[in-house]
Parts: C-alpha cells; structure tokens; sequence
C-alpha cells in the first residue's frame, strides 16, 4: 500500500452503513472518491461479518494504486482477507503492537483518540501507526455517546507537533471546518456532512478547498 498518500490526504472519506444505503453504496464511494478524498475507511459497526465482506467485495474493483487507500474499521480480520487493505482501531481495539505485528509492515494502521493522553499515547506509538484521529471535536449523531473534545484539544495536539498525521472527527462541516483549521487542525474527517449531501464530491471538494486555502 503506497503510503505516501497520506502526507498529501486532508481530507478523510468514511463510507458508513449508518448513512448510506446498499442501493447507493457504490455510488457514494465513487463520489468520495471523485471528490479527493486522500483515504477512504469502510465503517459498518452494526453489520456482520459476512455482511461486511459483501459491502468490501462490492466497492474493491473502485480502488488500485492511483486511488486512495481503503481502510477496515476495527475489523483485522477482514483487513487481513484481503491484500493492501489497511486498518483503523479505537482505544478498546486489538492493541496498537499486535495490529502492527498481524498487518507487518506495510499497510497503513491507524488509531482514535479522544484525550490529551490518547494522542500522546499515539505519538509514543508513531513508529507502529501511520496516523491518529482527534475527536469527536463537535457533538456528532455518527457517535452520539462520545463528548466533544473540542477545538481546545485540537489546539494541545498540534502544539505537540505529532511526527504522524492526525486527522480531526466529529461534527465537521463546511460551517466550522475554518475553526477546526484554525486550531491547528488541518486534516480533517466528514462523514454526514458529505454522506447526505445530494451531491457528495462536490461536498468533498469544497472541504477540501477550505483545507487547502488555509
């Protein structure tokens, strides 16, 4: 997997059964896709396994080495099914070490946090990920159980000058994606906002606009 993606991604695509319908899976994953988006992660927290890997096998022939990477959310196992799939896992996940020690050297891992001590954990761990998440930075419905962290974190993690990517998640959209930048933030991850939109590339693009022009 070509990992050089993702010093040039800002924008980070989610493609989630939450928000989208198996009649449109495809669709909305070419859109992500047509849009810019630098990564594109498969999230389908409520489906089964068999389920998963019907939805993965449906949008695989969209993806090669000129497209975004396609990452698994919390699912090793399907990760591991198939080649140059990367992984993304949350603080309650398989450890950092042993997806590392599974996936080998290649294929991109990443991992969530929602704490100054999270994402200093991620830096100390920066040699085994690729990348960390900050959020959720907004209230979100995609994870309403989780409290906003806010852009005050935002603000600690970048003065940490992280040696990895991170990306900022949860409530971002194009009404407060210049605070989120504003705080240092400048990846950035939407997964409604550009999901519901009518017409989801151009939703991406104009995202990916502000990040750029900051």
């Amino acid at each position: 997997m070509n990992k050089i993606h993702l010093n040039n991604a800002s924008f980070y695509g989610i493609l989630d059964t939450g928000y989208v319908s198996e009649t449109d899976w495809v669709s909305k994953c070419e859109q992500l896709i047509q849009g810019g988006a630098g990564i594109i992660q498969l999230r389908a927290k409520k489906e089964s396994l068999g389920k998963k890997i019907e939805l993965l096998e449906r949008i695989l022939p969209l993806f090669n080495e000129n497209t975004p990477p396609l990452i698994i959310n919390d699912d090793i196992e399907i990760a591991l099914k198939f080649p140059n799939l990367g992984l993304h896992i949350g603080q309650d996940d398989i450890p950092v070490k042993e997806a590392r020690k599974q996936l080998g050297n290649e294929r991109i891992l990443g991992l969530s946090t929602h704490s100054i001590e999270q994402a200093k954990g991620a830096i100390e761990q920066s040699t085994l990920l690729d990348y960390f998440a900050v959020g959720p930075v907004f209230a979100t419905n995609t994870k309403p159980d989780y409290i906003p962290v806010g852009l005050g974190l935002v603000k600690l993690v970048t003065e940490l000058k992280p040696p990895l990517p991170f990306y900022c998640i949860g409530g971002i959209n194009l009404s407060n994606v210049n605070q989120v930048i504003d705080s240092g933030g400048k990846r950035v991850v939407a997964v409604s906002n550009v999901l519901c939109a009518n017409n989801t590339a151009e939703a991406v693009k104009q995202l990916l606009a502000a990040c750029k022009t900051s």
